[in-house]
C-alpha cells in the first residue's frame, strides 16, 4: 500500500479505500491536521 508524510504532523499514513480516487490530492493523515495547518501562533 502505499504511503505519505503528513506535513503537518510528520507521522506516515497509508492509502484508504474512501481516497482511492482522490489520492494524488490528500495531503494530510487526519481533520486535525488540515485544520491545525491554517492556524498561525499568536
Amino acid at each position: 500500500m502505499p504511503t505519505k508524510l503528513c506535513p503537518v504532523c510528520g507521522r506516515p499514513f497509508s492509502w484508504r479505500k474512501k481516497w482511492a480516487r482522490v489520492w494524488d490530492e490528500v495531503r494530510y493523515c487526519s481533520r486535525r491536521c488540515r485544520t491545525d495547518h491554517q492556524k498561525k501562533p499568536a
